[in-house]
């Protein structure tokens, strides 16, 4: 019988420094974008104040005042008799924090999660031990760089405050994430 010629050893400490390199290049991004947030919120940047997330299939922007921490999307536990857009609890650094699929919340097809996927949290500011489900986070957004979209009857929802057109042509929903925690139809997640 012939030994075949791969050896398992071999092969994975050959992809190791490929996911080594990709992990620190991870860490990387995220310190950057970490004190590019932490620039803009105390006024030392010259990026606004607003990150650009992607929800469904809508650009967005939240304040950084209002939006916390970013994280991966872990462990969701289901809460029975809830509203479909309701997807759950998760553990945020010992804190249980709710999961909102904001596009299915709006009448969009639900979020799939994917390795983009994030939630993101809402502020401590905010009192409201939340977040909310996002398709991709695409940074920070200079919205000194947009300007007003003529045609706002997109924005429907009170919290969805105002939007602005990229040099792409790409239409940005201002979020007001403190009028979402107002909203009735947002509080009121039980069947």
């Amino acid at each position: 019988m012939t030994q075949s010629t791969s050896d398992p050893v071999s092969e994975k400490s050959l992809a190791k420094p490929d996911a080594l390199a990709r992990r620190t290049r991870l860490r990387e991004f995220q310190a950057q974008l970490l004190e590019r947030m932490q620039a803009a919120r105390t006024g030392a940047s010259p990026y606004a104040r607003q990150l650009g997330v992607l929800i469904g299939q809508r650009y967005c922007l939240l304040n950084l005042q209002e939006a916390g921490e970013i994280i991966s999307v872990g462990a969701i536990t289901a809460v029975p008799l809830t509203q479909d857009w309701f997807l759950g609890l998760t553990n945020v650094r010992g804190s249980l924090v709710s999961v909102i699929d904001l596009a299915r919340f709006q009448g969009q097809a639900g979020t799939s999660i994917d390795r983009e996927s994030r939630v993101v949290v809402f502020a401590p500011g905010l009192s409201f031990n939340s977040g909310i489900l996002v398709s991709r986070v695409l940074g920070l957004r200079n919205v000194d760089d947009m300007r007003p979209h003529e045609n706002e009857a997109e924005a429907t929802a009170s919290w969805a405050v105002r939007q602005y057109v990229d040099r792409d042509a790409q239409v940005w929903t201002e979020l007001d994430l403190s009028l979402i925690v107002q909203d009735a139809q947002f509080l009121h997640v039980g069947l």
